[in-house]
């Protein structure tokens, strides 16, 4: 099992003025510990269950841009990128960017989007889900597309929603065939038969569900004939080791419950994660050990 830091929240001691210098320490340190990912949220709000509107909130790409330089080694992106924020073109030049600049370390996470009120409080498009989740399936379509071969592609993408008229991308992606594409959800009757289309990894809720909607996923891939095995599982969880390392237990029992039910990769928040020691220990205690789960499901 590999495991990879979550930042979704940057609300530590000493406020705007050395977040920087913060962020650089913890990125450097997650990296030096082992973390083979490191993921921001994409919210320009602080979603409602970490404090809401009125905590300090950063922009994702803008932040993906400053880790990438302030690390060597982990696999960058948002989980997970509001697919209606972004016009799909521009958000295929990012990650192309982030690509390039970061030395081919950049993955897509993209989803239908989940915070209403941040998009209608700063006027950014939020259409209903139905038709979010037809945007993301063209979204991603379309950044296929630009990253398909040299640099792209000269006949105009045409979708009900999205439409560029010349998907010409240069400098194309160091990721080859294109940056991995991860779509987040659980949901049974959209996301996972868009995961089985086009995902190179899921990321679905850490909960009992997961064997039954694993099954699914298996299911709906042997109709598109794409590889399951090829799909990374994934979840979203919290680490919380104790400050002593009192805890390393009970989240190696967590992590063992997620690897027996079939996931293979946990990223994960870190309480205390801008004190640094809570990653030396989870560098020193938990990683290790993680890595020796074997999927059983």
């Amino acid at each position: 099992m590999k495991l990879g830091l979550h930042i979704p929240s940057t609300t530590w001691d000493g406020g705007a003025q050395r977040l920087g210098s913060k962020l650089a320490e913890v990125v450097q340190a997650a990296e030096s510990a082992g973390f083979e990912t490191i993921d921001v949220a994409d919210h320009l709000w602080q979603h409602p269950i970490m404090g809401g509107p009125e905590v300090s909130q950063i922009e994702a790409y803008t932040t993906l841009g400053f880790i990438a330089a302030h690390t060597r080694r982990v696999r960058l992106f948002a989980l997970a990128t509001a697919v209606s924020y972004r016009y799909a073109g521009l958000l295929a030049k990012m990650v192309t960017t982030l690509d390039v600049l970061s030395g081919g370390r950049a993955m897509l996470g993209i989803g239908a989007g989940d915070y209403p009120e941040e998009a209608q409080g700063l006027g950014l498009p939020f259409p209903p889900l139905s038709e979010r989740f037809d945007l993301l399936e063209e979204t991603v379509q379309a950044c296929l597309r630009m990253w398909e071969g040299e640099h792209g592609g000269d006949e105009p993408f045409v979708g009900a929603h999205v439409r560029i008229e010349r998907p010409l991308n240069l400098p194309q992606s160091l990721s080859r065939p294109h940056p991995p594409i991860l779509i987040a959800g659980s949901g049974e009757r959209r996301t996972l038969p868009l995961v089985a289309r086009y995902a190179d990894a899921c990321n679905l809720r850490p909960s009992p569900e997961i064997p039954r909607q694993l099954e699914l996923l298996r299911r709906l891939c042997e109709q598109e004939g794409r590889d399951y095995d090829a799909i990374e599982k994934t979840v979203p969880f919290g680490f919380d080791v104790g400050v002593d390392g009192s805890k390393v237990g009970e989240v190696i029992d967590k992590l063992r419950w997620l690897a027996g039910m079939g996931i293979q990769s946990v990223f994960g928040w870190v309480v205390g994660v801008d004190q640094i020691k809570p990653l030396e220990i989870m560098g020193r205690e938990v990683i290790p050990i993680a890595a020796q789960l074997g999927v059983t499901a």
